[in-house]
């Protein structure tokens, strides 16, 4: 049986450090820095012979009301109120604070099973302050160190004693073999800060899942979370705003934007949200353009539509702007919506939804063949050096993006100009709008090579 476990303590105690142990891979972002993780973000972990779903927490500090920490505390309850079983952590070289007494109670007023863990217990040091948690009243700390993976036997027994049945062997498992499930569109959302990523996200799944406010750049990790819209299952990626190279200075921010850019090279689908009031500033397109050079289906989001003035026409200007400035994924699909009302949401994820079906997209060699004739008779490809290019056979290797191998007699001689006539051909011919296409080209062997002449 699968159960849930939240990890919560005070900020800068080892959190994420543990929800990366036990998940087996750097999923959450680890500074010195306090206050690093902002959402809760979910994995799968495993100890042992337990598996089960971890969920790494903000650091718990006291906070006004209405503010970011406030914000971040109350995702950090929400986490505890989903959990079975609650990990309490605390710093042993630091030893009990008044924060960790505090939050204590914290913990035993959410009626969860909950072990207490004293991380960073290598060397004397350690050892010596985990001791001093006992005062705690929840029980005997367990001594771990989750940088280096000590103590992780002492946690997998005290997790076997807080869920007895939950952690139980199963007596025998179910066959799943004859079962094929559909595997979820991974999504991933991304845009300039403050264009309503959070936001979005938190609307498609209808609840404050996301940290959002006013303050820009609030996401750090890029957060996954599932998604099941109309049938159809998706895994979706909240990240951290892409800001312009030049204007990243801070180490955190650095981490941010790498694991914002891990999201769109594991993503098949990308949302680029755009924000109404500052349409297609410089930065927006060299995102789009990323995310096509990564090989991405595009979908092109224009949010907070609702605070704008409506004006006659303007779908069609902006269709016309998308396309002039996005040559490469012409035809890429533009929605208008707004996060806040959930206007244009519908529209948003059939996009998302027909994009990926034509990334996926695979056309007949026989097709391609004759398209090639037809598009070579109707454009002649140019001479070369007065000598005519001759274009023998087109094909489809693969997918994912749509990708095509041509053949010609001198490949290296066909000019640029014409390849990407041939892209916006293929585009036209095959249905194939907004994403991104991959045209190779490859000499077909001469087989006369290397005679001699008579």
């Amino acid at each position: 049986m699968s159960f849930t476990i939240a990890i919560v303590g005070r900020p800068n105690v080892g959190k994420s450090t543990l929800f990366n142990r036990l998940v087996g891979a750097r999923r959450a972002l680890v500074d010195d820095e306090p206050g690093v993780t902002r959402d809760r973000r979910e994995g799968a972990g495993r100890l042992g012979d337990l598996s089960f779903t971890v969920i790494d927490t903000a650091g718990l500090e006291e906070a006004e009301r209405e503010s970011l920490s406030a914000r971040m505390q109350a995702q950090t309850g929400a986490a505890m109120a989903q959990a079975d079983t609650v990990l309490f952590l605390v710093d042993a070289r630091a030893g009990a604070t008044a924060a960790d007494r505090v939050f204590a109670d914290l913990v035993r007023r959410s009626g969860k099973p909950a072990i207490l863990v004293a991380n960073k217990c290598e060397g004397r040091a350690g050892e010596a302050g985990a001791l001093e948690f006992y005062a705690l009243g929840l029980g005997e700390p367990v001594a771990i160190s989750a940088e280096h993976g000590e103590g992780l036997a002492g946690l997998y027994e005290a997790l076997r004693a807080a869920l007895p049945e939950a952690t139980a062997a199963p007596e025998a498992k179910e066959d799943r073999s004859a079962t094929t499930e559909e595997s979820p569109i991974r999504l991933a959302v991304v845009g300039r800060p403050n264009t309503g990523k959070s936001t979005l996200i938190n609307r498609l799944l209808g609840e404050e899942r996301m940290l959002t406010g006013p303050e820009a750049g609030i996401t750090r990790d890029a957060i996954a979370v599932d998604l099941d819209w109309r049938g159809r299952r998706l895994r979706i990626h909240d990240t951290a705003g892409l800001r312009r190279r030049s204007r990243i200075a801070e180490k955190l921010e650095k981490l941010s934007v790498a694991d914002a850019l891990n999201a769109i090279r594991f993503a098949e689908v990308v949302i680029v949200l755009l924000d109404a009031q500052t349409l297609f500033e410089e930065q927006d397109i060299r995102i789009a353009d990323l995310v096509e050079r990564e090989g991405r289906a595009v979908v092109i989001g224009i949010n907070k539509v609702d605070t704008v003035e409506r004006e006659p026409g303007a779908r069609a200007r902006l269709r016309e702007q998308v396309d002039r400035l996005l040559p490469q994924i012409k035809g890429v699909p533009v929605v208008a919506l707004s996060a806040r009302t959930g206007e244009g949401l519908d529209a948003l994820m059939a996009a998302v939804i027909e994009a990926h079906a034509v990334w996926n997209r695979r056309v007949p060699t026989a097709a391609l063949n004759r398209f090639l004739s037809q598009a070579a008779a109707a454009h002649p490809p140019p001479a070369a050096k007065g000598r005519r290019l001759r274009l023998d056979y087109i094909t489809q290797p693969k997918a994912r993006p749509p990708t095509f191998v041509l053949f010609s007699s001198r490949a290296q001689e066909l000019p640029e100009a014409y390849r990407r006539y041939l892209i916006n051909a293929l585009r036209e011919a095959f249905a194939l709008p907004g994403t991104p296409i991959r045209l190779t080209l490859r000499a077909k062997a001469n087989p006369y090579a290397g005679r001699k002449r008579r």
